[in-house]
């Protein structure tokens, strides 16, 4: 993976073979970006990477000029992984070990964009908790936006906060936004 934009532009992180992950795709990821550049100044942000993974999108945030940045997965490795590469690209990203649906009951802070990466073989009351949650425990700042990536094939239109899908290759991300 690569990052596409901003202070670390070209770098590329390469993740152990053995973190249960699938990377957002550098075509997905730059789209979703080019979108979120039109509506948002990343130096002035609050992201939340739930199910993190490598920390592929924490990356692109803090190469943007993002400095609140934290991650959030259940795996020990991609955790420590996360930790070693933002330690040595001196990244502002914060890590928490935790299950995805236990840390949105506990936590309070709200952010500006909270991203969503879960495993793409989620069923939709799965993949319904996470807006749910959101949404229920308050954690989107006013102007906020939740995103979910999931398979094109994964349909989260009748979700409540619903509001647009946008589909790259196999990926789809959903936004999601208060009314």
């Amino acid at each position: 993976m690569r990052i596409i934009s901003g202070l670390y532009k070209g770098r590329r992180i390469t993740a152990p073979k053995k973190l249960p992950v699938r990377p957002t795709t550098d075509m997905a990821k730059e789209a979703l970006f080019n979108i979120l550049n039109n509506r948002y100044y990343f130096d002035g942000i609050s992201v939340l990477d739930l199910f993190s993974g490598t920390g592929n999108i924490c990356y692109e945030f803090a190469s943007r000029g993002t400095e609140q940045i934290l991650a959030v997965d259940d795996n020990f490795g991609c955790i420590k992984f996360i930790n070693e590469t933002a330690e040595s690209f001196e990244m502002p990203i914060n890590t928490i070990k935790s299950d995805v649906y236990k840390f949105l009951n506990q936590t309070k802070k709200k952010h500006t964009i909270i991203f969503a990466d879960p495993p793409y073989d989620f069923d939709l009351d799965t993949f319904s908790k996470i807006p749910e949650l959101v949404f229920k425990n308050k954690l989107l700042e006013d102007e906020g936006l939740l995103i979910v990536e999931h398979s094109k094939h994964t349909d989260l239109s009748r979700l409540e906060h619903y509001s647009q899908s946008k589909n790259y290759g196999g990926n789809a991300f959903s936004f999601f936004e208060k009314h």
